[in-house]
């Protein structure tokens, strides 16, 4: 594997992550509050949440990549 693929490929994992962290940490506030329960319930929402969105950062960082060239241009 390069090393463009590997910087590709953390910044997919690390991306993912942020935001999956902080927007399922507000979401699950908003829909259920914060109370005894909220860090397990966080906690949950978060796993699913990464696990959906580090393939959605691997397929649309390149076309949103390119999109931004297009527009820049």
């Amino acid at each position: 594997m390069t090393k463009e693929k590997k910087q590709q490929l953390l910044f997919a994992a690390l991306m993912s992550m942020f935001m999956a962290f902080c927007m399922s940490g507000i979401l699950t506030a908003l829909n259920t509050g914060i109370d005894a329960g909220y860090f397990g319930r966080w906690s949950k929402a978060f796993l699913a949440a990464w696990i959906c969105a580090f393939p959605l950062v691997v397929i649309f960082a390149p076309l949103a990549r390119k999109l931004v060239a297009k527009i820049i241009q």
